[in-house]
């Protein structure tokens, strides 16, 4: 605390409050508030949503849409519970005596900021817990499907993990005349189609004796001649690749659906801050404006 002195020997002391700048009541109570109209909004939001699916053909809205519509939606409750909850907190609060106007409007911001970050990190933890809770339900669905697959793959006649093995082991033993081995055990044929399939779509692609012995089998099994094997191979082999780019392209338009909902979600939330700070700054102004007077008498 500084001290000086006057030009008459008097010394000034400023006057400082003993009181802390941050009320608690008011910015837990816009938090709340903030919270319960975002667990609302969220809730009626989910009911909208499951309106826009359908399990009949051409009756639900595509993906594309129920995506874009959710993002708007996330952002429209941010903007609203932060503007509720920022004004609530501006409400209630208590005037400030002695401070200068500036200063009440800094208090204010700072107010519905504080409010506004607690209410967002409530939400955001109660969001978390709950993709938590699908997630496990999630893995736990997966690994019982999994343990499924692996009795499956333990009880047939070549397992994943000895699938390259297996495919030379193949290439080391298959016969001059497939069709003939072919033809009488389907068994043993389908399973070594399925290893060179594997393994060549573990290797990105499959090579030209793969596929003439593919069509050598196909014939075998099907009867058609070997330009028609041909044929039919080819045109299998262009469906798995076609899959695979259909593949490669879905997981990089969720890469970038995701990458945008990131940053969509954080401008939404800096700009629920700045309106959770002006609706709170706002507020404060309407409550300032209602004056008590106290009408004492003349002595």
């Amino acid at each position: 605390m500084s001290v000086s002195m006057t030009g008459s020997g008097e010394i000034a002391t400023p006057v400082e409050s003993s009181k802390s700048a941050m009320t608690w009541g008011p910015i837990f109570g816009g938090a709340a508030a903030a919270i319960g109209v975002t667990l609302i909004l969220l809730l009626l939001g989910s009911g909208v949503g499951l309106t826009m699916v359908s399990p009949w053909s051409g009756q639900s809205s595509s993906l594309g849409t129920v995506g874009v519509t959710a993002a708007i939606w996330l952002v429209v409750v941010q903007w609203l519970s932060s503007g509720l909850g920022g004004y609530i907190t501006g409400r209630l609060r208590t005037k400030w005596a002695a401070v200068h106007t500036d200063e009440v409007f800094f208090r204010d911001t700072a107010h519905g900021f504080i409010s506004w970050a607690l209410a967002t990190i409530f939400v955001a933890g109660f969001l978390a817990s709950s993709l938590t809770s699908l997630a496990g339900a999630g893995a736990q669905a997966v690994g019982s499907a999994a343990t499924a697959a692996g009795t499956a793959a333990a009880s047939s006649t070549a397992s994943t993990a000895d699938l390259p093995t297996a495919y030379f082991t193949d290439a080391l033993l298959r016969p001059e005349q497939a069709r003939a081995g072919a033809t009488s055990d389907d068994t043993a044929a389908t399973a070594e189609v399925s290893r060179i399939l594997l393994n060549g779509a573990a290797a990105g692609q499959i090579p030209d004796d793969d596929k003439a012995y593919l069509a050598t089998i196909v014939s075998a099994r099907t009867g058609l001649s070997e330009a028609d094997a041909r044929t039919r191979v080819d045109t299998v082999l262009k469906r798995i690749d076609d899959a695979k780019v259909a593949a490669q392209k879905a997981a990089d338009e969720a890469r970038k659906a995701a990458s945008t909902t990131a940053l969509l979600g954080a401008l939404s939330l800096l700009i629920g801050a700045f309106i959770a700070a002006a609706a709170a700054a706002f507020g404060g102004s309407q409550r300032d404006e209602e004056e008590d007077l106290i009408v004492t008498p003349r002595i």
